[in-house]
């Protein structure tokens, strides 16, 4: 990517779709030859989409949690461990973005452990300041707050209109999860 050109995306809401289209993007980017980094805030390493992205050239995926629970279903002491780990995969997964000169970096659900409380959020507003020109940044989540969408160049709101969910349909492999 050329110097100066690395943008800030994200894809917030109560939607159906934020992951998918960060996933969309990466692909484009790894098909055009960029080097992808993919980091899965909240979610354990079975998502359906690694299976594939997984073997696609250009795209690296860092393994987060084994066994996540929604932070509404955390104990204290359990969201007091997610914070410090959460923080240090943020800070290994940003250096090795920089380090080992990726094009785009995907940090799917950061913004959901921001605002869960789970991520600190000026850790990532002070990467996001101060990180490499032509770095790509791609963030997901539910509510970003002002300043993490003053400093994005793109910031689309995916918003529920309907959902099986709300007929007590369960998350269906391969679409949902």
């Amino acid at each position: 990517m050329r110097k100066g050109t690395g943008l800030i995306h994200i894809y917030y809401g109560n939607g159906k779709g934020k992951t998918t289209t960060g996933m969309g993007l990466i692909t484009r980017a790894a098909g055009y030859g960029y080097k992808v980094l993919l980091y899965q805030f909240m979610k354990n390493n079975k998502t359906s989409e690694r299976n594939i992205l997984e073997h696609v050239p250009n795209i690296t995926i860092e393994n987060g949690r084994e066994q996540v629970k929604f932070s509404f279903q955390m104990t204290a002491e359990e969201k007091a461990e997610a914070r410090t780990f959460y923080g240090e995969e943020f800070k290994r997964i940003t250096e090795k973005a920089e380090r080992d000169e990726y094009d785009v970096l995907f940090m799917d659900e950061a913004i959901y452990a921001v605002s869960a409380g789970l991520l600190d959020e000026e850790l990532v507003l002070k990467f996001l300041r101060e990180k490499k020109e032509d770095l790509e940044v791609i963030l997901t989540g539910n509510t970003p707050s002002e300043n993490m969408i003053q400093l994005a160049d793109y910031v689309s709101e995916i918003r529920m209109v309907k959902h099986p969910y709300q007929k007590g349909q369960k998350a269906r492999a391969g679409i949902e999860k």
